[in-house]
């Protein structure tokens, strides 16, 4: 059985909620983003507990479907964007329905409703996240992130850089504060 948990973003929300599954006297196959996997099935009054327990870390168990594929989409999404070394040898729309095996226009007619935003608007969110977040450490010029996060040019993505955040990539660099934001505000 698997349970849909919304705002797994990182490696750290996986440890925190095995750590409580187990805690609860769990013991699940598997953690993933967004998802746990168990070998039996979880009853109503278990999946209370679990809802409960998580709900103090900022998780939720997903029930509904449509908001279940949502999530999914977002993780495969910020997998993709904060994890995947490798850059996508296809579109984003190619790789989303070959991964949830859904079509694409299916996928971004339940995405778009349940979070208010169509995917490609998400997609450019999360890698200018990740651009911010290159941009603080220092460690790389604007075209080795440019490179890194599959951009066809520094223009491209100082353009995508400034429409979302309303600074160019070096305003952000230069000024005092970070404004960076957690994956699950995204």
């Amino acid at each position: 059985m698997n349970l849909h948990i919304k705002n797994m973003v990182c490696n750290r929300c996986k440890m925190v909620v095995k750590a409580e599954l187990e805690k609860l006297g769990f013991n699940p196959i598997s953690v993933e983003l967004g998802e746990v996997s168990f070998a039996q099935n979880i009853s109503a009054d278990d999946k209370k507990k679990i809802a409960e327990k998580l709900i103090h870390f900022g998780f939720e168990l997903l029930e509904d479907k449509k908001t279940q594929i949502a999530e999914q989409i977002k993780t495969i999404i910020i997998n993709l964007v904060h994890y995947t070394k490798e850059p996508l040898k296809v579109n984003l729309s190619s790789y989303l329905s070959e991964q949830l095996r859904m079509e694409y226009a299916q996928l971004s007619a339940i995405f778009s409703e349940a979070e208010h935003q169509n995917i490609e608007k998400y997609f450019i969110a999360q890698k200018v996240e990740k651009a911010k977040e290159m941009l603080t450490y220092g460690e790389l010029t604007l075209s080795e992130i440019a490179y890194q996060l599959n951009y066809s040019s520094v223009a491209h993505l100082s353009a995508q850089f400034k429409k979302v955040t309303g600074l160019t990539p070096s305003a952000y660099k230069n000024q005092e504060l970070d404004k960076r934001k957690t994956l699950d505000e995204i």
